[in-house]
């Protein structure tokens, strides 16, 4: 609800009209009465009384008092109707939001081995997904003023929040996301292509109203193994990025990765996800510890900065009820006028 001007010159400075033309139907009646012919002398079909029936002066003021309430409250009514019709209204400054012009997608390894506790939150071992969604919903919420969105990827890829300024939204369906939606291996290429498609391709300050200085898409993805799922390959999609002028920021997550295995399964793949990042412009990060992680959310959110405040949306509160409701009673006691006579 928006907040009444303080003082009466505030309100007035306020005040505005959605429709001013309505009023020229104020003096309507009026110039009914004036330009409509009169009536004809004589065919009138009132009923002659004798002289001793008229009433007395004393009635006869009291019929003349009603008549010119009568005719208060019928130019009331109009006049009521037609400033309702105007639409009256307060129009106040709204408060400025932060707008960057950037869109950045989430693409969030969501496959069995996100499972693995091997990770560490305020003193306790906690699986890898608890420290994504810890650190990641963090990092959403703090992206005011970007379109964001999340898409899931195992077997399959899904979309989990399309692309919104509704941050809390998004951060609310990352900590609700669990292992099992979308399968248990990793689809790392179709998660990427799923992404790339959901990005709009408008300016991203379109949906706020105000055109945004720059325009930026960016895909951060997320994965702690391999690409073993899907029907696309990994650097083909990142290519695919590159020649739509999105960068593909990646960040290989668990303490091993393919290159020190030891013979252990299900390690995060960090050659290919550093080779997507490079084709596509990106940056291309590690992460073996809930430390780095945070590290990692810092820096991102500092690459992709520039957030500015966006000229203010007007609040607007609609005063025409006011009116109306005094219309209605208007016309209930003239109503009830007719009844009493």
């Amino acid at each position: 609800m928006a907040i009444l001007p303080a003082s009466a010159s505030a309100f007035l400075t306020a005040l505005d009209l959605a429709s001013p033309a309505a009023l020229l139907l104020l003096p309507l009646p009026w110039l009914a009465a004036r330009l409509l012919p009169a009536e004809a002398e004589g065919s009138s079909g009132a009923l002659r009384v004798p002289a001793s029936l008229v009433p007395e002066a004393g009635a006869a003021g009291a019929i003349a008092s009603r008549g010119r309430r009568r005719t208060w409250l019928i130019w009331t009514l109009w006049t009521a109707l037609v400033v309702a019709v105007a639409g009256p209204r307060l129009v106040l400054p709204g408060i400025a939001l932060p707008a960057s012009g950037r869109e950045i997608m989430l693409a969030m390894d969501l496959s069995g081995s996100m499972e693995r506790r091997d990770f560490a939150l305020d003193g306790e071992t906690v699986s890898r997904l608890q420290a994504v969604k810890r650190v990641g919903a963090d990092f959403i919420r703090r992206r005011a003023g970007d379109r964001i969105g999340l898409v899931i990827f195992a077997d399959q890829a899904y979309v989990a929040a399309s692309p919104t300024f509704d941050t809390q939204s998004v951060a609310r369906a990352l900590e609700e996301a669990g292992i099992g939606l979308v399968g248990r291996s990793t689809g790392i290429g179709d998660g990427l292509g799923l992404a790339l498609r959901r990005l709009d391709p408008r300016d991203a300050g379109a949906e706020a109203g105000q055109p945004a200085p720059t325009s930026s898409k960016v895909v951060v993805l997320l994965s702690d193994g391999a690409n073993n799922a899907g029907q696309t390959a990994p650097r083909d999609v990142a290519a695919l990025a590159r020649d739509l002028g999105i960068r593909v920021h990646t960040i290989a997550l668990g303490p091993r990765d393919m290159a020190n295995a030891d013979g252990e399964q299900d390690v995060v793949d960090t050659e290919t996800l550093r080779e997507m990042a490079e084709v596509s412009g990106g940056r291309a990060f590690r992460v073996k510890t809930t430390e780095d992680l945070v590290a990692v959310a810092a820096s991102i959110d500092a690459i992709e900065g520039g957030r500015a405040k966006a000229p203010p949306v007007p609040l607007r509160r609609d005063l025409w009820p006011w009116p109306a409701a005094l219309a209605l009673v208007c016309a209930a006691a003239l109503l009830a006028s007719r009844r009493r006579a």
